[in-house]
C-alpha cells in the first residue's frame, strides 16, 4: 500500500510539474518567442539613472564637437561610452540599451561634420564603423572592417576624419597608435610595437558614406600605424598624416604621399594638431616628437620637442623653447627613478644598470610626450602631456602649456606631494612656473594629494570655446581659465567639503555587490572594484530628491601616511546587532584575501584574518569571493564562498593560491579563523553563491556554476552537502535566492557558451521537489524578489554570443512571473549587469550594478518620491 501511495504521489508531482510548465509557457509563449528571435524594446517609463561615482577608471579618449561646445564624448576603458550635450553637467550612455551590449564598447575615435553638426562617424575597437544623425545621441553600425590578417577578436583602427566639404567622404587610419599601455617606443623599436588586436599598413577611404571602401597610403610601410589624419579645411586635397614612420603630406586627396620632415630631428611624431582661422585663412600645424635619448659619458641627451609648420607640413620650426628641464634641480626621488626607468627602457637595459653607467642626471632633458593640442581660438596656447604610469616617461607635473607660441612653457597641471609641499621653489621661480597644487579632484583628493604624481595623462581635448579637458589618473578634469586651475567634471559634491558625491552619469567604476539591509534604513552599502566600499548618504539639501549621494568609507579616502584602504571590495556583511560593525573581503589590490572589519561605521578598519595568499603581485586578482553572510541568530557564525569559475568578474583571473582554496568557507568565532567545508560537493566544484534559509539559518543553499549544473543544500551549517534534484537540462546554477515571505526557491541558470535551453530562471514552491521554468533565456546571472512584495521579481540576463542573443539586460515582473517587461533604458552594459535588487523598503525603487559602469537606480509606477520615502 505504501509503495502504491508513493507512486500516486510521485505521479501527482510529475503532473503538477508538467502543468506548471505548461501554464507558464502558455502565458508567456509569445514573449519568450520574441525574446529569442527579435530585439525587444524596453519600457520607456522605466529609466535607469547612473548615480556613480563618476569616472573611477581610466578615460582612454575624449572628443569635443568641432562646432558645438556643449557636445562632448568620452571612451573609458570599461566597455562603456558616454556623451554630454550640456557641457559635461550630465552624461548618458551612447550605446544601445536594447542591443546585445557589444556596440560602441571601446570607441577609439569620433569625428563630426563641420557642415552638418548632427552627423558624426565613430570607430570601435572591434572594427565597427558607426554613424550618428542626431549629434551623437544614437549610433548605427554601418560597416565592419575586415581583418587584414590574424584572428584576434579586435580589429583596431585608431583615427577617423571626415572630409571638410563632403560628408560622404571619410578616412580611417589603421593601427594601434594610441595604445598607451602596450605601444611604447624604444631605440630597438622606434616605430612602436605591433599588436595582434590591430590591422596596419593603410588608410581606408570611402566616398559614398561607407557603402564601399578603398585603401590608400599602402606604399609607406607594411606596419604603418596612423595616429592623426588632418585635412586642410579650405583645400581638402591637402592632407597631412602623423604615423609611426613619420609625417607625410599629400596634395591630391591621399593618392600620393611625400615625407614632410624638413626641420624635424627624428621624424617620429607622437601627436599632431592644427589651427585654422577662417577669417585670415591661416592654417598652422603643431607636432610633438618622440623623445630620442643618446648616451653622452655618464649622462644622456634628449632630442625631440615641439614643432610648428606654416606651410602645410612641408617644413618645421622648433618651438620647444624652455620645455627642457634640469633634473639636478628637482629634489623628488620618485621622478628621478622614473627618469632612470624611462631611459633604461629606451636603451633596452635594466634600470639598475642605467643607474650605474648613466648615473649623472642631465641638466637639460625632455620627458616622452605623447599628446599635443592647440587651442582652436588661440594659436599661441598649446598643451603637451605625458603618461608616467602606463607609458615610459617622467617629468614634473601632468601637463605643460605655452601661452606665447612656444617661447616659454610651464607645468600647468600640478598635483601630489611634490607640488603640495612647494618643493624647489627657487628653480621653479627662475622659470616663472607657479608652485602648489591646482587640481580639484572628487573622492580621490586625499589619494592624489598624498601621491607621488605617477599617474600621468591619458587624453587631451579642447572645445571651440577654449575649454581644456584632460584625464589625470582616474578622473576627468576641465580648465575654463586657460589651464591655470582644473576641476573634475565627473561628480557633483552635495556641498563644499562634504565628500558626498552625486555622479553625473559617466561612471567607469566596476560595480559589484550591493547590500541594502544594513541595520540603518537610509544606508545602502555598495562594493566596487578599484575604489573600495561606499555607502549612500543624505542629499545634504540637494534639490533633486530622486538623486543618490554616496560617500566612500573604505578605499582611497584612507590612502595616506603610508596606509591604504581596500580598493577592490568583493562582498560585505553587517553585524546583525551592531550596524557600525561591517566586514568585507577583497579579491585584488590592497588587503586582498583578508577579512576586514570596522566597528565605527567605516572611519577606521582592521584586518582580522588572512584567508588567502597567492603567487602573483597584489594588484592582480587573487580569488573571487562572494556572499559574505552572518547568521542573524548566532553572529559568530559567518560564511562566504570562493568561485572557481568566475563569470562576471573584472580583472585578470585568479592566482595560484599558496593559502586557501575554493568552495564554501565558514567561521564560528566571528571571522578570526576560517575553514573550507566542501563535504558532499563534486571535485573541482565552483560555488558561485550561497544563501541562508530565512526561516532556519542553519540551513544553507549553494549554487554551483561548474558544468555539472548543481544546487546543494546543507542542514548543518555547511558540514555536509546534499544535491537537490533540478531539471537535467541545467548545466550551471549561477544564483540561488529564497523569498522570505512565501519561501519560494529561485535559481538562475545558464553558461556563457551553453545552449539556449539550459538557461533561465526556475522556481520551486515546494523546497525543490518540482520546478517551474518561469523565464527562458540562455544565460541568467541573478534573480531576486522584493522583500515587501513577493510578486515583484527582477533578473539579470547576460550576453550569450553562441546563440547571438539579442536581448540581454534586466527584466521585471510585477505579477509573480505571469508577465515580464524589459527595463534597460539608460543602461550602457545590458549584457553585464552584475547585481540587481528591489529596494527592501520602497516597492517603487530598483537598484543595479554594472560590470564597468557603477551603480544605477530607477523608479517604478511614475513615482515622484525619493528612494528614502515610503
Amino acid at each position: 500500500m505504501k509503495r502504491i501511495l508513493s507512486v500516486i504521489i510521485f505521479a501527482i508531482l510529475v503532473n503538477s510539474y508538467a502543468f506548471s510548465q505548461q501554464m507558464s509557457t502558455s502565458a508567456s509563449k509569445s514573449f519568450f518567442k520574441n525574446l529569442k528571435t527579435k530585439k525587444i524594446i524596453s519600457d520607456p517609463s522605466v529609466v535607469w539613472k547612473n548615480f556613480g561615482p563618476g569616472m573611477s577608471g581610466y578615460n582612454e579618449e575624449f572628443w569635443c564637437h568641432p562646432t558645438d561646445p556643449n557636445v562632448m564624448f568620452m571612451g573609458p576603458d570599461m566597455h562603456v561610452s558616454y556623451g554630454s550635450w550640456d557641457n559635461g553637467k550630465s552624461w548618458q550612455t551612447i550605446k544601445d540599451s536594447d542591443g546585445d551590449g557589444r556596440d560602441m564598447e571601446r570607441v577609439l575615435d569620433i569625428d563630426f561634420s563641420t557642415q552638418n553638426p548632427d552627423f558624426g562617424v565613430a570607430i570601435e575597437r572591434a572594427g565597427g564603423v558607426y554613424t550618428s544623425k542626431d549629434r551623437g545621441r544614437t549610433w548605427q553600425l554601418i560597416y565592419e572592417i575586415p581583418r587584414a590578417k590574424g584572428k584576434h577578436v579586435s580589429n583596431a583602427h585608431t583615427q577617423v576624419t571626415l572630409h571638410p566639404k563632403d560628408d560622404n567622404t571619410w578616412f580611417i587610419g589603421a593601427g594601434d597608435f594610441w595604445n598607451v599601455k602596450n605601444n611604447h617606443r624604444s631605440l630597438a623599436k622606434p616605430h612602436g610595437i605591433i599588436h595582434p588586436r590591430a590591422s596596419y599598413g593603410y588608410i581606408l577611404k570611402t566616398t559614398n558614406a561607407g557603402k564601399s571602401w578603398s585603401k590608400i597610403a599602402t606604399n609607406i610601410a607594411d606596419n604603418l600605424d596612423v595616429g592623426r589624419i588632418i585635412i586642410h579645411p579650405n583645400n581638402p586635397e591637402h592632407m597631412v598624416i602623423a604615423t609611426s614612420h613619420g609625417l607625410f603630406v599629400s596634395e591630391n586627396g591621399g593618392d600620393d604621399w611625400e615625407k614632410g620632415n624638413k626641420g624635424l630631428p627624428n621624424n617620429l611624431p607622437r601627436d599632431l594638431s592644427s589651427y585654422y582661422n577662417k577669417q585670415t585663412g591661416a592654417f598652422i600645424l603643431y607636432l610633438v616628437e618622440q623623445t630620442v635619448y643618446e648616451k653622452k659619458g655618464k649622462t644622456t641627451t634628449a632630442k625631440g620637442g615641439v614643432y610648428r609648420s606654416t606651410d602645410g607640413g612641408k617644413s618645421w620650426s622648433d618651438i620647444t623653447g624652455n620645455l627642457y628641464i634640469d633634473l639636478n634641480k628637482i629634489n623628488f626621488p620618485s621622478e628621478i627613478e622614473r627618469y632612470y626607468n624611462t631611459v633604461g627602457y629606451w636603451f633596452g637595459e635594466p634600470k639598475k644598470t642605467i643607474k650605474t653607467t648613466l648615473k649623472d642626471l642631465p641638466s637639460e632633458t625632455l620627458p616622452v610626450f605623447n599628446r599635443l593640442m592647440v587651442n582652436p581660438i588661440d594659436k599661441d596656447e598649446i598643451y603637451v602631456v605625458f603618461n608616467k604610469k602606463h607609458d615610459k616617461s617622467f617629468g614634473a607635473g601632468e601637463a605643460w602649456k605655452t601661452s606665447d607660441g612656444g617661447r616659454t612653457w610651464i607645468a600647468c597641471v600640478r598635483d601630489g606631494v611634490y607640488w603640495k609641499g612647494g618643493k624647489d621653489k627657487t628653480y621653479w621661480a627662475s622659470r616663472n612656473n607657479p608652485v602648489g597644487t591646482n587640481v580639484d579632484f572628487s573622492h580621490l583628493q586625499v589619494n592624489m594629494d598624498n601621491s607621488q604624481a605617477r599617474s600621468g595623462n591619458r587624453m587631451l581635448a579642447i572645445n571651440v570655446r577654449g575649454e581644456v579637458f584632460m584625464g589625470v589618473d582616474q578622473q576627468t578634469i576641465k580648465s575654463s581659465d586657460h589651464g591655470n586651475t582644473w576641476q573634475q567634471v565627473d561628480d557633483f559634491e552635495t556641498s563644499p567639503g562634504s565628500n558626498k558625491w552625486i555622479g553625473r552619469g559617466d561612471s567607469d567604476l566596476p560595480g559589484r555587490y550591493m547590500l541594502h539591509e544594513t541595520g540603518i534604513k537610509g544606508r545602502r552599502l555598495l562594493a566596487s572594484g578599484e575604489h573600495g566600499l561606499w555607502q549612500t548618504t543624505d542629499l545634504d539639501g540637494w534639490p533633486n530628491k530622486q538623486a543618490v549621494a554616496v560617500e566612500q568609507i573604505d578605499g582611497q579616502v584612507h590612502d595616506h601616511d603610508g596606509m591604504h584602504g581596500q580598493h577592490s571590495t568583493s562582498t560585505m556583511a553587517v553585524h546583525p546587532n551592531d550596524p557600525n560593525t561591517i566586514y568585507s573581503l577583497a579579491w585584488r589590490q590592497e588587503h586582498r584575501g583578508k577579512l576586514r572589519r570596522t566597528q565605527d561605521g567605516g572611519k577606521t578598519w582592521e584586518n582580522i584574518a588572512t584567508i588567502f595568499e597567492g603567487n602573483n603581485p597584489s594588484y592582480r586578482g587573487l580569488v573571487t569571493q562572494y556572499a559574505l553572510t552572518i547568521d542573524p541568530k548566532e553572529p559568530n557564525s559567518m560564511y562566504f564562498c570562493t568561485v572557481r569559475k568566475p563569470i562576471s568578474e573584472v580583472g585578470d583571473g585568479s592566482a595560484k593560491l599558496t593559502k586557501g582554496g575554493y568552495g564554501f568557507y565558514r567561521s564560528f568565532d566571528g571571522g578570526y579563523t576560517w575553514e573550507l567545508s566542501n563535504n558532499g560537493f563534486d571535485n573541482n566544484a565552483s560555488v558561485r553563491r550561497i544563501k541562508l534559509d530565512p526561516k532556519n539559518p542553519s540551513t544553507i543553499y549553494a549554487a554551483l556554476n561548474d558544468n555539472n549544473g548543481e544546487l546543494y543544500k546543507s542542514t548543518d551549517k555547511g558540514s555536509n552537502w546534499e544535491k537537490i534534484k533540478i531539471p537535467s537540462v541545467i548545466k550551471a546554477v549561477n544564483n540561488v535566492f529564497i523569498d522570505r515571505n512565501n519561501h519560494n526557491l529561485y535559481i538562475a541558470t545558464g553558461r556563457r557558451n551553453g545552449t539556449y535551453e539550459e538557461g533561465g530562471v526556475w522556481r520551486s514552491a515546494n523546497n525543490g521537489k518540482s520546478w517551474e521554468h518561469i523565464f527562458k533565456a540562455p544565460f541568467v546571472w541573478q534573480v531576486e524578489t522584493s522583500p515587501i512584495d513577493e510578486d515583484l521579481i527582477v533578473i539579470s540576463v547576460a550576453g550569450h554570443y553562441p546563440t547571438k542573443f539579442k536581448n540581454p539586460g534586466i527584466y521585471l515582473s510585477k505579477d509573480g512571473a505571469k508577465s515580464w517587461t524589459k527595463i534597460n533604458k539608460g543602461l550602457g552594459q545590458p549584457n553585464k549587469m552584475v547585481d540587481v535588487k528591489p529596494d527592501p523598503y520602497n516597492k517603487n525603487v530598483l537598484w543595479s550594478a554594472g560590470w564597468g559602469s557603477g551603480w544605477f537606480i530607477t523608479y517604478l509606477n511614475n513615482t515622484n518620491e525619493g528612494w528614502l520615502q515610503n
